[in-house]
């Protein structure tokens, strides 16, 4: 999923502010972060860790321009050389890239670029971006001409931000599955993943980054252009589900009020009779309180978070997963023994985390657990940035639900329906989204798979 964010500030505190936005895109990825800057030439840092981890205060150098990134790995291993920006020279200057997004066709494009002389420091698909653009920077053109070009190379998601020597160019591609927004500071503009980082800079949303469009920032001026045009977007509605802060908007969509609303049509999908409403934290907090709103059933916590673990479903490695999910809820016993809980989650991958969360429950004394899930099954892979690139790892492609439920231990088990999630967020102003892990039917052509429009 990946959190990128840019900055121009004429004060020469674009590091500082960057650092700051990635401290609010935290959530996106946790496995490294980095910073690019422009002074004098484009200088950066980057490391394995959080972003408390990887930058100390002699760090923030003070510049005009600098771009951010924080990493949740796709393709290409967790390790540092992976870590981003990846910056590379070319003869125009220097170009760091940021990438929130996946290209399904990044080996063949990695084979014409290695037959064509570029040598890669890493395996990740990012790289194959900056190594493209430091190819055709040197053609003759504009910026628009620049990205025309790029975008018929690339296939997949490709959210970026991009600093060429002085100058921030981000964009979003054509169909639009990563989030990019617009603010204004207080001296200067920000372009970033999602609003919540306008916010803690205590800027000023200007627009979301439309499928196809990009934006400049030169030396104070602010310039949006259009470079491609598609049929209909293909927003990804994960950013809507797990992925996306709920204090954020995205494109138009109150992220809040969009999983309100998933917990309000699974209350009238599939209710429950039960003592109270909990939710597995945090992601599934506010869909159980829609759920609770809708049922007239009382909400209730029943699982506390330990806040100084990180997101299990976004971690790189099953065995870790499963160890931290030990450390990251602990029951209230007091609440649960001898109840009847309907437990809300946002959705179940693996279900690794929720059999041992119904389990730890169910030992905490509960008399009965249904579960509910605020989004549909997970069935097909996503190849477009998010961690389920096989089948077999999807517990839902493989069991039916009342495997599923089997499997988990709960009493019950239902999922709100593919039409009433789309309902949920057609009642909060959205429409036109990336549904393939729910349904199978990818809106471009992928490997192994038959592309279908949905």
């Amino acid at each position: 999923m990946c959190g990128i964010a840019g900055v121009y500030s004429e004060r020469f505190s674009a590091v500082e502010k960057v650092y700051y936005a990635l401290f609010s895109l935290q959530h996106r990825g946790q496995e490294s972060a980095g910073i690019a800057f422009y002074s004098d030439t484009i200088r950066y840092k980057k490391q394995m860790g959080l972003v408390s981890e990887v930058f100390t205060k002699e760090d923030l150098i003070p510049a005009k321009y600098a771009i951010g990134h924080v990493r949740y790995s796709t393709t290409g291993l967790s390790r540092l050389e992976n870590a981003q920006p990846f910056v590379v020279k070319s003869k125009i200057g220097t170009i760091a890239v940021a990438h929130n997004g996946n290209l399904v066709n990044h080996a063949e494009l990695r084979r014409e670029l290695e037959n064509e002389g570029s040598v890669f420091t890493s395996d990740s698909d990012s790289e194959i971006i900056a190594q493209l653009l430091s190819k055709i920077l040197l053609k003759e053109g504009d910026y628009r001409d620049y990205l025309q070009e790029l975008n018929s190379k690339l296939v997949g998601s490709h959210s970026c931000v991009l600093l060429i020597n002085d100058r921030i160019l981000a964009y979003r591609d054509p169909l639009g599955f990563r989030p990019l927004c617009v603010g204004e500071l207080e001296d200067g503009y920000i372009v970033c993943s999602e609003s919540c980082a306008i916010d803690a800079l205590e800027g000023r949303f200007i627009k979301d980054v439309e499928p196809g469009e990009a934006v400049i920032m030169d030396n104070g001026n602010l310039e949006f252009i259009r470079f491609a045009k598609s049929r209909r977007k293909a927003v990804c509605i994960f950013e809507y589900i797990y992925f996306a802060r709920p204090d954020s908007i995205i494109d138009g969509i109150n992220v809040y009020r969009a999983r309100t609303e998933m917990g309000r049509v699974l209350a009238e999908e599939s209710p429950a009779d039960a003592d109270f409403v909990s939710a597995v934290p945090d992601s599934g907090i506010t869909a159980a309180i829609g759920f609770s709103s809708r049922s007239g059933l009382p909400y209730m916590e029943c699982l506390i978070k330990n806040r100084y673990i990180g997101r299990t479903f976004i971690m790189p490695k099953q065995e870790l997963r499963e160890l931290l999910v030990k450390l990251k809820v602990n029951v209230i016993k007091e609440n649960v023994r001898d109840k009847r809980i309907v437990l809300v989650d946002d959705s179940i991958v693996r279900a690794t985390t929720s059999k041992r969360i119904v389990d730890m429950i169910r030992k905490a004394g509960a008399k009965e657990i249904h579960l509910r899930v605020g989004s549909p099954p997970i069935i097909a892979p996503c190849y477009f940035g998010i961690d389920m690139k096989t089948r077999k790892e999807l517990v839902a492609s493989n069991h039916t639900i009342e495997e599923i439920r089997e499997i988990i231990g709960s009493d019950s088990l239902s999922y709100l329906s593919l039409q009433g999630l789309l309902k949920a967020l057609e009642r909060v102003g959205g429409k036109d989204f990336c549904v393939a892990c729910l349904t199978g039917r990818y809106p471009v052509a992928v490997p192994g798979e038959l592309a279908e429009e949905r």
